[in-house]
C-alpha cells in the first residue's frame, strides 16, 4: 500500500507511511472495540444458558443485539468520578495504559499472510512482552485510588500475571523452537496444508504444552477460575472498584482484547493460524499466480479462518467462567509453580529430543519437514521466491534442500 501511495499517488515517503499506519491502527481498533460490543453480549447470553436464564432479549430485537450498545452509551453519560484523597493523574492515565498495552500486541499479530501491522522477526517476544505491561495500569489503578480494596485486588492480580508470565513464555517458546524462527507469519506459514501440520499434532509433548498455554493464558487475562483481582470476601470489583464511565469500559475493552489476542497467538503458535484443517485454496488451485485478485481471496479466506479460531478460544473462555468455581489466591499459586512451570520445563525437553530423533514423525510424510521455509522468505507457486528477499530466496532454497 505505502509503494501505491509513492508511485502512483505521488506521496512523500513519510506521509505515505505515515497514512499506511494510521489505517492499520484504525483496523486493528475497529477488531478490539467491535469485538468486546461481540463478546459481552455473547458473554451474556453464554452465562444465561448455563445458568438456565434467557439473558438479554429486547434491545435491539428477540436476542437483545444492540445491549452492548446501550450499555456503552450509558457509560458515555455515566459521570466520571474520582475517589477523595486518590492521584489525579494516575488515576486518569491507568486505564488507557492498559488499553495500550493490549492495543499494541496486535501490531505484530498476522491475520494472513500480508495482513498485519507490522511484520517482525521476533514477533513472538514482541507479542508476549507488550501483553505484560497491562499490569502497570492494574497496578497504577489500584495504588491511585486511594482505597485498600483496590490496592490488594491490584496487587493479587501482580502477583498473578507475573507469575504466570513464566509458564507462558516457555509453552510459547516450544513452537518457536519448532519453526525455528520467532516471526509469527513463517511459524504459521510451516503449519499450513491439512491439520497434521499444525503444532498441536506435531509430538505428544506440543499436545500437552498447548493445554498448559491454554491454562496460563486464562490466568494471564485475569478470567475466571483465576480472577483474583476481585475476592468473593470483598464483593467489589477490585483494582477498578473506583472506576466509572468511560474510564471503566477501557479496562473491559483492554481485558476482552487480551482475550482475544493469546487466543489467536495460540491459533497462530499451535493451531495453523490463519491455515485450515483442510488446504481449501489449494484444493481450489487459488494461489499467488492463479489472477490479478486470487491472492487477496485466499487472504481473507486465510483471515476469516484466523478470526474464527480467535473467537473460538474467546467463547471456551467463557464456558470455562460460568462452569469452574474461583480459587483462592494460594491455589493459584500452587497451580502456576507446582504444575505449570514443571510440566512446561518437561514437555519442553521432551519435544526437543522427538525434533531431534524423531525430525518427520512418527509416520513420515504427515509433517512438513524442518528447514523447508526460512524468515524473510516464502516458496511461492513452482518453487518461485516471493517477500522481500526476492532472487536471493532461490539460492536459500537451493542451500537448505537436501
Amino acid at each position: 500500500m505505502a509503494d501505491f501511495l509513492i508511485n502512483s499517488v505521488g506521496l512523500p515517503p513519510w506521509l505515505a507511511w505515515t497514512v499506511v499506519a494510521g489505517v492499520a491502527a484504525v483496523l486493528i481498533l475497529n477488531v478490539i472495540a467491535g469485538g468486546a460490543l461481540v463478546f459481552i453480549w455473547a458473554e451474556r447470553k453464554i452465562a444465561a444458558r448455563i445458568q438456565d436464564r434467557l439473558g438479554p432479549t429486547r434491545t435491539g430485537g428477540r436476542f437483545g443485539w444492540l445491549q452492548s450498545l446501550a450499555d456503552g452509551i450509558k457509560l458515555l453519560a455515566k459521570e466520571d468520578l474520582m475517589p477523595e484523597g486518590a492521584d489525579g493523574l494516575l488515576f486518569r492515565i491507568a486505564p488507557y495504559v492498559s488499553f495500550c498495552a493490549s492495543f499494541a500486541a496486535f501490531i505484530a499479530l498476522p491475520f494472513a499472510f500480508d495482513f498485519v501491522g507490522q511484520r517482525l522477526n521476533v514477533g513472538v517476544f514482541f507479542v508476549v512482552a507488550v501483553l505484560g505491561l497491562e499490569v502497570f495500569g492494574v497496578i497504577l489503578a489500584g495504588y491511585a485510588s486511594a482505597s485498600k480494596w483496590s490496592l490488594f485486588g491490584a496487587m493479587r492480580e501482580a502477583a498473578q500475571v507475573v507469575s504466570y508470565e513464566v509458564p507462558l513464555g516457555m509453552c510459547v517458546v516450544v513452537p518457536v523452537m519448532l519453526a525455528g524462527t520467532m516471526d509469527l507469519v513463517t511459524i504459521a506459514e510451516k503449519q499450513a496444508g491439512w491439520f497434521t501440520n499444525w503444532y498441536l499434532f506435531h509430538d505428544p509433548f506440543t499436545f500437552v504444552v498447548f493445554w498448559v498455554y491454554v491454562t496460563c493464558a486464562v490466568a494471564s487475562v485475569n478470567r475466571a477460575p483465576f480472577d483474583l483481582a476481585e475476592a468473593e470476601s470483598e464483593l467489589v470489583a477490585g483494582f477498578h472498584t473506583e472506576y466509572s464511565g468511560l474510564r471503566w469500559s477501557f479496562f473491559f475493552m483492554a481485558e476482552y482484547g487480551s482475550m482475544f489476542l493469546v487466543s489467536a497467538l495460540a491459533a497462530v503458535l499451535f493451531l495453523g493460524g490463519w491455515n485450515g484443517p483442510v488446504p481449501v485454496a489449494a484444493l481450489l488451485g487459488l494461489s499467488e499466480g492463479t489472477g490479478d485478485t486470487a491472492h487477496y481471496f485466499v487472504r481473507l479466506i486465510g483471515c476469516g479462518n484466523l478470526l474464527l479460531k480467535a473467537t473460538l478460544g474467546v467463547l471456551v473462555m467463557m464456558w470455562i467462567r460460568w462452569t469452574l468455581p474461583r480459587l483462592r489466591i494460594d491455589q493459584v499459586m500452587t497451580v502456576c509453580l507446582k504444575y505449570c512451570t514443571p510440566i512446561a520445563a518437561v514437555m519442553f525437553a521432551g519435544a526437543m529430543l522427538w525434533q531431534l530423533f524423531l525430525p518427520g514423525g512418527l509416520v513420515p510424510g504427515l509433517s512438513r519437514p524442518a528447514g523447508e521455509i526460512r524468515e524473510g522468505w516464502l516458496p511461492g507457486p513452482g518453487g518461485a521466491a516471493r517477500g522481500p528477499v526476492g532472487q536471493a530466496a532461490k539460492k536459500t532454497v537451493a542451500q537448505v534442500q537436501p
